[in-house]
């Protein structure tokens, strides 16, 4: 097993030698559109996938704090790892990357944000690469499991990854602690098998047929979990009629590091799966995190759209990788709209959309070479 710690206190810097022959160069700007660590996981991960070498500057260049955060090093490390590649200026702080690819491969890693920094940030960043290199893969990562900012791992486990399986990636993902901030400690173990990815083509989610979920907490009242549980149930009782049920866990110190909690939801239709998830947060109440989750998937089956907005987020990479496909969702996010931008940029593909009564039609067509 490959072991790969994020060390983020020194400067390292890696040699960089010209690109193999006839591999192009493709350089970003890391502050365009929503200008965030997003715009650098995709980018890197499209370069390792389409083997261009990728020079970015101001890396998330519209953050209070730019420049690479601990996760933001533990992703490009990660996925780095997945093809050899050849790096400068990966440190924290960083505002500048450049990033050569050398081939794809699969096998046995562990990385370790050494933070709290987010798992599944780390793992939308090394999926597609994994997916793409068709190889068998397993890989453990440690950090923060349900964090701000970042999906929690719940969600990413009953919304992402089964979405991906419609799209026929197999993977199996074992969670071996949750952590919180600002340790982090957690750890997931997550395996790919070789996989031949198709497209996810649904305009409509169709009729539900059954809403889950799961309120847990660390160190905190069970109390807690009930009222985020409740608060959710109140605002999802006009769909009362598919069965509904979610689950309160109160996690032991040997399940979880820290202390800390989250809420997920998700939605099981005949199209799709829709899911929201929020994470508990000093200073707000347990209801207002519950009533948000409930109140967003509420509205999300009340549109009747294919995908969250988190998920059409998430889900563009493999459309793209696909070669095809279609989904609705009710907003086309900052976020998503720079995903596409910058796919775009790596893939012969193209996206169009278009406003449909309460939603919003994404189709991805491949686009002929010049």
């Amino acid at each position: 097993m490959r072991r790969i710690r994020s060390k983020v206190v020194t400067r390292t810097t890696y040699p960089v030698t010209p690109g193999s022959a006839g591999q192009r160069r493709i350089r970003l700007d890391g502050a365009c559109g929503e200008g965030g660590g997003q715009l650098l996981r995709t980018a890197v991960a499209l370069a390792a996938i389409t083997n261009q070498a990728l020079d970015i500057e101001r890396i998330r260049g519209k953050r209070p704090k730019p420049g690479l955060a601990p996760q933001h090093v533990a992703a490009v490390r990660a996925v780095a790892a997945l093809c050899d590649a050849r790096m400068e200026g990966l440190a924290l702080n960083s505002t500048a990357l450049t990033f050569e690819p050398g081939e794809l491969h699969g096998g046995r890693f562990d990385f370790d944000v050494g933070t709290a920094g987010s798992i599944t940030l780390v793992l939308q960043a090394l999926l597609p690469v994994l997916v793409a290199s068709g190889k068998h893969a397993e890989v453990s990562v440690r950090g923060g499991t349900d964090v701000r900012a970042a999906p929690p791992l719940d969600y990413f486990r009953e919304v992402t990854l089964p979405l991906l399986a419609c799209m026929g990636m197999r993977t199996e993902m074992t969670v071996l602690r949750r952590g919180y901030y600002p340790r982090g400690g957690g750890e997931v173990r997550l395996r790919v098998e070789r996989s031949q990815l198709r497209t996810f083509d649904a305009a409509k989610a169709g009729p539900v047929q059954r809403i889950r979920g799961l309120a847990h907490v660390t160190g905190l009242a069970r109390d807690v979990a009930v009222r985020m549980r409740d608060a959710c149930l109140a605002e999802l009782s006009a769909h009362c009629g598919a069965p509904t049920q979610i689950e309160i866990a109160g996690l032991s110190r040997e399940q979880a590091f820290g202390t800390g909690g989250a809420i997920v939801a998700w939605a099981q239709t005949e199209n799709t799966i829709l899911g929201a998830g929020r994470v508990a947060e000093r200073g707000i109440r347990a209801e207002a995190l519950g009533s948000a989750v409930g109140a967003e998937l509420r509205d999300d089956l009340a549109a009747g759209v294919s995908l969250d907005t988190h998920a059409a987020d998430h889900i563009l990479v493999y459309l793209a990788l696909a070669r095809g496909g279609s989904f609705s969702t009710r907003l086309l996010s900052s976020h998503a709209q720079t995903a596409i931008w910058v796919i775009e940029q790596f893939l012969p593909v193209r996206f169009e959309s278009s406003a449909e009564d309460s939603r919003v039609r994404v189709r991805v067509v491949s686009r002929r070479p010049a």
